[in-house]
């Protein structure tokens, strides 16, 4: 039977998010109904919400969350009931050229459940990144629920959903940062200073954070890194290059989404060096580069989607070392707030005032 629950939609391009009555179906073949516990306010919904990744309004926004599993559809066999999940937004499906080189994080098929939520007027709702989770309850395909230790918080355990899955992965999949090198990370906001976090797990001797704001580069230093850059003030390429010897870092993380700052990713890292670009870019920006120096240069460009998760793999071993106390996830979370805060707590992301607003349910 269907479910009536409280969510939060944008109704139109830049209107302000409101909280609404959302008809939940009954989960089908393959689907999973979760009750929702925590959800993390990730830049992706305020793209969502200023039409940015789609026109398809209105959006039931929220992603990067945590729950239990209230219900399953047919044939679900590796959730049930009970169990506590993170919510993943790449389901692989094990069956496309990608999986089946054994390579599924790049899956060329993902799936999300394909029974539509909606308003009580039979509207239906396009939900954030196939989750939907500033909600109550969402309907999922049972491929996007990962099982974690319930013994960790919701509001921790939500994160790896998305932004700090992405920066932690953008360091030890996508950069491959090895012991001893030196890395340089633009851009300290919350996938940034995961990928700090990355980077230093992954024995890092050097990590460098590039920011415009100081209050970020003193949070960046509290997360790992042994140097920071205010790009304001200073060349960053030239800092990075005076903090190597002259010679670049081994690997630079862009977790910006922009040309310029993908520009000084690419100077600012060693020959042969790896530049990894996580920040995600709007679609009309263009890249110009001297192909002379791609070519001279060496090395690898590269682009980290979702950190290059396996969630399966990934979510249940970074839950075990926070738990371990060799990594702290709770340092991402600023401030925890309810379903009616979210348009305020847009505001206060835009002012780079929290790493993490985090709804509580």
């Amino acid at each position: 039977m269907a479910q009536q629950v409280q969510g939060v939609i944008a109704p139109g391009k830049n209107e302000p998010v409101r909280v609404e009555t959302i008809v939940i179906p009954d989960p089908g073949p393959g689907e999973a109904v979760v009750k929702i516990q925590a959800c993390g306010v990730c830049h992706t919904d305020l793209h969502y919400k200023q039409g940015g990744i789609s026109d398809d309004f209105p959006f039931l926004l929220g992603h990067e969350a945590a729950g239990t599993v209230e219900s399953v559809g047919d044939g679900v066999t590796d959730v049930e009931p009970g169990d506590f999940v993170v919510l993943n937004w790449r389901a692989v499906c094990g069956r496309c050229r990608a999986c089946l080189r054994g390579r599924p994080w790049y899956c060329f098929d993902t799936h999300n459940a394909t029974r539509r939520m909606t308003l009580l007027d039979g509207t239906e709702l396009s939900p954030a990144l196939g989750i939907g989770a500033f909600a109550e309850k969402t309907l999922v395909a049972a491929g996007q629920c990962t099982k974690v230790d319930p013994e960790v918080s919701p509001a921790v355990a939500g994160l790896l959903g998305c932004g700090v899955m992405a920066g932690i992965g953008a360091a030890v999949n996508t950069g491959q940062v090895g012991r001893g090198d030196s890395v340089a990370v633009i851009g300290c906001g919350g996938v940034g200073d995961a990928a700090v976090v990355g980077a230093r797990l992954a024995g890092a001797a050097k990590i460098i954070a590039v920011d415009i704001d100081d209050r970020k580069l003193e949070t960046a230093k509290t997360m790992g890194a042994t140097h920071t850059v205010n790009s304001r003030s200073t060349d960053p390429v030239e800092a990075i290059r005076a903090l190597t010897g002259g010679n670049g870092a081994d690997v630079v993380i862009e977790a910006v989404g922009h040309p310029e700052t993908y520009k000084q990713a690419f100077y600012a890292r060693d020959l042969a060096g790896t530049v990894v670009l996580v920040g995600v870019p709007t679609p009309e920006m263009r890249l110009e580069l001297p192909l002379i120096d791609v070519f001279g240069r060496g090395g690898s460009l590269k682009s980290s989607w979702y950190g290059d998760c396996l969630p399966s793999r990934d979510f249940p071993m970074l839950i075990d070392l926070h738990q371990q106390g060799r990594i702290d996830l709770g340092a991402f979370v600023t401030e925890t707030i309810g379903l009616g805060d979210i348009e305020q707590a847009f505001a206060r992301m835009h002012e780079g005032d929290v790493l993490r607003s985090v709804v509580v349910l």
